[in-house]
C-alpha cells in the first residue's frame, strides 16, 4: 500500500496496487503547469482510492490534470486508458521507484539537461507511457 496527497493534506489518497516506474514528460503543458518537468508513476484505476476534492482541468482534448484547490499542488495527470498517473512527488516516504524513461524531450527547456542512461523519446512513447502494471 503506498499513500499521498497534496501538500495541505486536503486531498489524500491510497494506492492498493502496484505502482509503473516514473516517467518523465518535458511537455510544454507539464513544464507549465508543475515550472518544471513531471515525474509520474501510475497504477490501475481500480487500485486508488481519493479523499477531498480534487480540482480538474481540461488541459487537451483527451487528457485533464487533477490539483488541490486549496494549496494548488498538482497530483494527477488523467488521460485515457486503464492507468491513472500520479505525480511522483506526492507520495507520501520513500517509493522506491526510479526514472525509467524520459518523454517530449524535443520540448525540454533549455536550461537543463537529461542525464544519460535511460531511454529518451523526442514525444510520445507507447511503450514507456503504457507500461501497464499488474
Amino acid at each position: 500500500m503506498t499513500n499521498g496527497s497534496c501538500l495541505c493534506g486536503a486531498v489524500r489518497f491510497t494506492i492498493t496496487g502496484p505502482l509503473r516506474p516514473v516517467i518523465a514528460c518535458h511537455c510544454s503543458q507539464c513544464r507549465k503547469t508543475s515550472g518544471h518537468h513531471v515525474a509520474a508513476t501510475s497504477t490501475h484505476r481500480d487500485h486508488i482510492t481519493v479523499e477531498g476534492a480534487v480540482t480538474w482541468f481540461q488541459s487537451s482534448d483527451t487528457a485533464r490534470r487533477g490539483f488541490c484547490g486549496i494549496c494548488g499542488s498538482n497530483l494527477f495527470w488523467d488521460g485515457t486508458g486503464e492507468n491513472l498517473s500520479i505525480f511522483a512527488g506526492s507520495l507520501d516516504g520513500a517509493s522506491g521507484l526510479t526514472i525509467a524513461g524520459h518523454i517530449f524531450c524535443a520540448d525540454k527547456g533549455d536550461y537543463y539537461d537529461i542525464p544519460e542512461g535511460v531511454p529518451q523519446a523526442e514525444g510520445y512513447d507507447p511503450v514507456l507511457t503504457t507500461m501497464v502494471v499488474d
